[in-house]
């Protein structure tokens, strides 16, 4: 049996750093891996995202977010904190989140893990590298991974 591919493939990228967040739309953009992708500038933003809370109450364009790109450092509410609600709600906790962060800290790791992330990646800082990294984790997510319906 074939998986159906969805007219919207919906990408909610969580990231703080204007220059992180354009390349990764421009690499999305490059190879067509999303038909949506909605961009928050932090974790506060993130949640109400997901969960159709404040500024989303009456339209939220999560509601068929099928990955979720977490930076780990920021505003508002941290990283861990937004994967934390995720994995806990019934709602997002199949959703798969990946930690695309800059941080090393072996804690960091840890902690992701221990609230189940699915995926941890440090964010190269060479742009070939970073480019590559992007397109791989979305040629898996989005196309090889086999998610629940």
């Amino acid at each position: 049996m074939s998986k159906t591919v969805p007219d919207t493939i919906s990408v909610l990228l969580v990231e703080d750093n204007e220059e992180d967040a354009e390349l990764t739309l421009r690499v999305f953009r490059q190879y067509h891996f999303a038909n949506h992708i909605h961009v928050v500038r932090d974790g506060a933003e993130a949640l109400d995202c997901l969960f159709g809370q404040g500024a989303y109450t009456d339209r939220s364009p999560c509601r068929q977010t099928k990955l979720i790109l977490l930076d780990l450092k920021l505003p508002k509410v941290d990283g861990l904190e937004v994967l934390r609600r995720c994995k806990t709600d019934e709602r997002t906790k199949a959703i798969p989140v990946v930690m695309l962060t800059s941080s090393r800290e072996e804690q960091d790791v840890i902690k992701s893990y221990e609230l189940g992330v699915n995926s941890y990646i440090v964010k190269p800082v060479d742009f070939h590298q970073f480019v590559e990294a992007v397109k791989q984790l979305n040629l898996y997510w989005m196309i090889l991974n086999q998610g629940p319906e």
